[in-house]
């Protein structure tokens, strides 16, 4: 039996926005630290979509992003009987969007041969747009969800 659950921390908003959410993913972009860099990464990719995007906020454009990439559904394993199982849970709002943030960031991450900036702005776009690697992701957690609804029972 654990003993109890860790409280949430709440993070720091950003400084140009005053958004809880953006704070966050500047901290995931984050690497060794280096929170001026990743502000700078976030906010030219920031830039970048409200010249693409020109009767929207690219704050707007961002969270919309995020809200199209969230997972609903996702696999966890489960062991019963010598057995595992992929019980499909239902994703808490919180959950979802650090794995939203977390896609959109890794994918940005694999593209090489561009600035940073450009490739999440790439990323955030696509996602914007409901194409793109970090949608496809999503497409697969639901999937393979669906495919394993035989064992939904077993979730507590």
């Amino acid at each position: 039996m654990r003993r109890r659950k860790a409280e949430k921390r709440e993070s720091l908003p950003d400084p140009k926005f005053k958004s809880r959410i953006l704070g966050k993913f500047i901290n995931m972009v984050m690497e060794r630290g280096k929170k001026s860099v990743a502000e700078r990464i976030v906010y030219g990719a920031l830039d970048n979509i409200k010249e693409r995007v020109k009767d929207k906020d690219s704050l707007e454009v961002f969270l919309q992003a995020l809200e199209n990439v969230r997972p609903l559904l996702e696999v966890k394993s489960r062991r019963i009987g010598g057995a595992t199982y992929q019980v499909p849970l239902e994703v808490k709002l919180d959950r979802g969007q650090f794995l939203a943030m977390r896609w959109i960031r890794d994918f940005a991450r694999q593209q090489k041969g561009r600035p940073m900036k450009a490739r999440v702005a790439d990323e955030i776009m696509n996602a914007y747009k409901r194409e793109g690697p970090s949608i496809k992701k999503r497409e697969d957690t639901h999937r393979m969800a669906e495919a394993n609804k035989a064992f939904a029972h077993y979730k507590w």
